[in-house]
């Protein structure tokens, strides 16, 4: 991947802010940014994006030479705009001009964290992909990212004339649709804790345990191992394995209907953009889970709109497999608001 972008002037910092990890990067401003320091942290192992900040920049100032920090882009896992933002699973409330005065920056903005991903969709390369589905592509066709993780994501990016602009969504907390009669009691299972069932409810980190714990409702049994790896390591990534390695059979059945869910959710979005210029499967689940992705359970549901088949079978579908696409479209966002300085 390059960037583009002013001559330097001075220090970017860039982070990509997420319910379970944030990543950090501090670097030259300048045609192709320099990272000098990076780093990643456990959100929920501090109070505030603040202090996530500035343990970091007390570890990384000797790297900028006492360089001033000339501009800064924080992508959010949560709804926001210029100045203010909200991490959905956190809580956290974020202020530009709070950042700004506390660690003297230039010029700071806050986006969306998949518009940040958003924004570096273009700088990838082919091996920072794997297709799910070749489709047609259209040239500067709308394109769709889609990712779950902690929370689901997504954000449309349309071609302007001269370059890609980024719109922001919340299309994850859309209500759930299920799309056959075991999600149907899905549904119904996760209306008695929730009420209203949002896609995020499902297609997440957290909806993959929730599934799980529908199938062992409905009297599934899970075997001894994997219940032992439950007590020593996060719940969903264990199912993903488990599945992935056929060890469980309810893991896999689980999978199953993840991918299911997430196929459906990514055709209904392609369907009310026209994704024409491909669709992008980002977040931290989908490189973890491309082998599954590429069996054709997320294809089949992926298409199967009736009669928009056709139309959804010559759509472009990638997963993006560079973990760090979010911090290095903050990091160009930082670098264009630099070069305005």
């Amino acid at each position: 991947m390059t960037a583009n972008g002013g001559a330097g002037r001075g220090c970017l910092l860039a982070a990509d802010v997420g319910g379970t990890k944030t990543a950090i990067a501090l670097a030259l401003a300048g045609p192709q940014p320099q990272i000098l320091a990076q780093r990643v942290f456990a959100s929920q192992g501090y109070p505030s994006l603040q202090s996530i900040v500035m343990e970091f920049l007390e570890g990384a100032r000797a790297a900028t030479r006492d360089e001033a920090i000339t501009a800064a882009c924080f992508a959010l896992a949560g709804p926001v705009d210029d100045h203010f933002g909200t991490l959905t699973n956190l809580g956290w409330q974020v202020e530009a001009d709070a950042l700004k005065r506390a660690f003297r920056i230039g010029r700071v903005r806050l986006i969306n964290d998949f518009a940040a991903v958003g924004r570096g969709i273009e700088y990838l390369r082919p091996s920072d992909i794997e297709t799910l589905q070749p489709g047609q592509p259209v040239e500067h066709g709308v394109r769709l990212v889609v990712g779950a993780g902690t929370g689901l994501g997504m954000c449309l990016v349309t071609w302007q004339g001269s370059g890609y602009a980024v719109h922001s969504s919340e299309a994850g907390h859309a209500d759930f649709a299920p799309v056959d009669p075991v999600q149907d009691q899905l549904l119904l299972h996760l209306r008695r804790e929730f009420g209203r069932v949002s896609y995020e409810r499902v297609v997440s980190g957290p909806g993959l345990t929730r599934i799980f714990a529908f199938l062992e409702a409905t009297g599934a049994a899970a075997s001894r191992e994997l219940k032992e790896a439950f007590q020593r390591r996060d719940d969903a990534e264990v199912i993903a394995e488990f599945a992935a390695a056929r060890n469980d059979p309810v893991a896999m059945r689980a999978l199953d209907i993840f991918v299911t869910a997430y196929g459906a959710f990514a055709g209904n979005m392609a369907l009310a953009a026209l994704a024409r210029g491909g669709v992008f499967l980002a977040g931290g689940i989908a490189p973890k889970i491309a082998p599954k992705l590429k069996d054709g359970v997320f294809i089949g549901a992926f298409v199967n709109k009736g009669r928009f088949r056709g139309l959804l079978s010559t759509i472009p579908v990638h997963v993006v497999m560079a973990p760090e696409i979010g911090l290095y479209g903050a990091l160009l966002e930082a670098n264009r608001l630099e070069a305005q300085v």
